[in-house]
C-alpha cells in the first residue's frame, strides 16, 4: 500500500525554529540515581557519565548499546523528563537543564517520544481517537471538529487507513504493530521537531519492524523531524540513522557516521556489538570467538575487557580517529601518553 501524502497541517514547519546551530546539544551531561539499601544505608548509581552529543535538524542519531548502558536515560534527559545532575542540555540554543517544569510548555509542544512498549504505553480504556487527540486537549484545542481532522491526518500519516475504521477502536483489538503506529501518530499530532524513538520496534513482530522503520524514515524525509533512535540493534541503526553513538556503562565510547562505525569500528565494545549480529556465513564465526575472549578479560572501569589491559587511572577521552573526520573513539592510553 502506498503511503498517503501528509497534509499541510502536519507538514507545516515551526516558525520559532532557529536556523543556526544544532537543534539539540548535550554538553558533558551526567546523571546519578540515589538508591537505598535497608533503612539507613544508601548508595549512588551513575547512569550517565560525561555524555556530549549533538543532533542537527532533520538528522537521525542512533544511540546504541546493551540494556543498562544509559541510553533511555539520555533520551529522557534530552526531553527534560529527567533533570541531569551535571552538564547542560541545549534545545534550539536554550539551556533547558535547569528550567522549572512549569516553564517548559513550549518544549513539550516541539518534542515527543515514542515508547518501547506499545502494550503498556496506551491507555486501554481510551479509543484511538482519544489517545491521539489527548495532546491537543492538553494544549487547549477545544474545537472538536478540528481535533478530529488532525487525528485523521495523523492516522493517515502512519498508514492506519481507512481512518474511520480505527478512530473508535480500543488498543486491545489491535496488533502490536498497529498499536505502535498509534503511538507514533500521537507523537506526531503536535507537529514536533524532535522525537525520541525508544526501542520503537523491539516489541513488535519481525514483519512490522521494517514497516515501522520505513514509516519513521519517510516521516523524517517529508517533515524534517530530528530523531534520537535508541536501540540495542546495531544492524537496524545502520539503515535508519545518519550517525551512530555507541554507549557502554553510561559513557559514549565511539561515534561517527553510520558507515564509519559499522564498516570501520575501532573500539572493542563496538566490535563486540557488531559481532553479536547473527551471521549466516560460517566463515565469519571467528568474530564470535574474538568477542568471547574480549568479554572474558578483566578490564577497566569504563571499558571492561579492553585488550590493552593494565591499570590506567586517567579517564577515557574521545579522540578523533586519524584519517576519519567525524569519527571518534574513547581511549585511556592515548591521553596517558600525551598524544
Amino acid at each position: 500500500m502506498r503511503r498517503p501524502p501528509l497534509t499541510d497541517t502536519l507538514l507545516a514547519p515551526s516558525t520559532t525554529m532557529s536556523e543556526s546551530g544544532p537543534l539539540l546539544a548535550l554538553d558533558n551531561v551526567s546523571m546519578l540515581f540515589h538508591t537505598r539499601k535497608g533503612l539507613f544505608r544508601g548508595g549512588v548509581v551513575t547512569a550517565v557519565s560525561g555524555v556530549s552529543l549533538t543532533i542537527a535538524r532533520g538528522e537521525t542519531l542512533a544511540l546504541v548499546g546493551e540494556s543498562g548502558s544509559g541510553k533511555t536515560t539520555v533520551g529522557r534527559i534530552s526531553l527534560r523528563l529527567l533533570r541531569p545532575t551535571g552538564g547542560r542540555v541545549l534545545f534550539d540554543g536554550e539551556d533547558i537543564s535547569q528550567v522549572p517544569e512549569e516553564r517548559l510548555g513550549w518544549l513539550r509542544k516541539r518534542t515527543a517520544i515514542v515508547f518501547q512498549d506499545p502494550f503498556s504505553s496506551l491507555n486501554p480504556y481510551m479509543t484511538v481517537s482519544d489517545l491521539v487527540a489527548e495532546p491537543l486537549v492538553i494544549d487547549g484545542v477545544n474545537d472538536a471538529a478540528a481535533r478530529r481532522t488532525r487525528v485523521r491526518d495523523a492516522l493517515a500519516a502512519v498508514d492506519l487507513t481507512p481512518t474511520d475504521r480505527f478512530m473508535h477502536v480500543y488498543p486491545s483489538s489491535m496488533s502490536g504493530g498497529q498499536r505502535q503506529r498509534v503511538g507514533i501518530a500521537r507523537a506526531l499530532i503536535r507537529n514536533p521537531e524532535y522525537i525520541v524513538a525508544d526501542e520503537p520496534v523491539s516489541m513488535v513482530d519481525a514483519s512490522s519492524r521494517v514497516e515501522i522503520l520505513d514509516l519513521l524514515n519517510g516521516l523524517q524525509l517529508q517533515r524534517g523531524v530530528a530523531f534520537l533512535y535508541i536501540t540495542h540493534d546495531i544492524a537496524s541503526a545502520r539503515h535508519f540513522a545518519d550517525r551512530i553513538a555507541v554507549m557502554h556503562l553510561g559513557s559514549i565510547v565511539e561515534s561517527g557516521s553510520a558507515r564509519q562505525v559499522i564498516d570501520q569500528p575501532v573500539h572493542p565494545y563496538t566490535r563486540a556489538l557488531i559481532a553479536a549480529v547473527p551471521e549466516p556465513d560460517p566463515a565469519n564465526r571467528f568474530l564470535r570467538r574474538a568477542t568471547e575472549r574480549w568479554q572474558d578479560t578483566p578490564g577497566l572501569a569504563i571499558h571492561p575487557g579492553c585488550p590493552h589491559g593494565g591499570s590506567i587511572e586517567v579517564p577515557a577521552v574521545l579522540l578523533e580517529v586519524p584519517g576519519e573526520p567525524g569519527h571518534s573513539v574513547a581511549c585511556h592510553l592515548e591521553p596517558a601518553r600525551g598524544r
